[in-house]
């Protein structure tokens, strides 16, 4: 049993984190049907429905991440997903991503759901390090990770090839001793 075999519910203000089940397909389909998406995630991939509802069927299952939906709580619905993944057992670290349907972002939505997950990464599940690329042309998801406690790190000059340009992402990270001062 590994530290990401418990699938939690995480309850914030806003927002609810909970399991992604393969019901939550139809809510998260604008995310896999918005070109503005598919360019902030330099992600071109189409994803038919047949493929999203095995992928995100097969998420409780996993033991090396954590993928959680977002769900809204004034309305109920299912607005996005966030991410542990690309898990270090011995270093104790893991990548984290997250990915919002277009009508949900702006509203802090995204803040308090990386907030949630990262508390819980560090405070549950023992962490030291998370970390994260957001890609040039993504300001307010950068400021978002900010927020959120996330320092820049680096950039990695070129990382993404989109449309004929060659984009840069920077490389960002939350320790836990930040988390911990941060909290207090």
């Amino acid at each position: 049993m590994t530290v990401f075999s418990h699938k939690p519910t995480l309850t914030g203000d806003l927002v609810i984190l909970r399991p992604l089940t393969e019901d939550d397909v139809p809510a998260l389909l604008p995310l896999f049907e918005d070109a503005e998406i598919s360019r902030l995630t330099g992600n071109p991939t189409r994803i038919d429905e047949p493929a999203l509802r095995k992928w995100y069927g097969s998420r409780g299952a996993q033991d090396d991440r954590l993928d959680l939906a977002v769900v809204e709580r004034a309305t109920g619905r299912v607005v996005g997903e966030v991410v542990l993944n690309e898990w270090d057992e011995q270093n104790g670290s893991c990548s984290f991503r997250t990915v919002f349907v277009p009508d949900a972002v702006g509203r802090g939505l995204g803040t308090e759901a990386t907030r949630l997950i990262v508390g819980h990464g560090f405070e549950a599940l023992g962490l030291y390090r998370i970390h994260l690329e957001v890609y040039a042309f993504n300001p307010r998801a950068r400021r978002a990770y900010e927020k959120a406690g996330f320092t820049a790190e680096g950039v990695l000059r070129g990382a993404l090839l989109w449309e004929g340009e060659r984009v840069d992402a920077t490389v960002m990270s939350v320790l836990a001793p930040e988390w911990a001062a941060g909290r207090t």
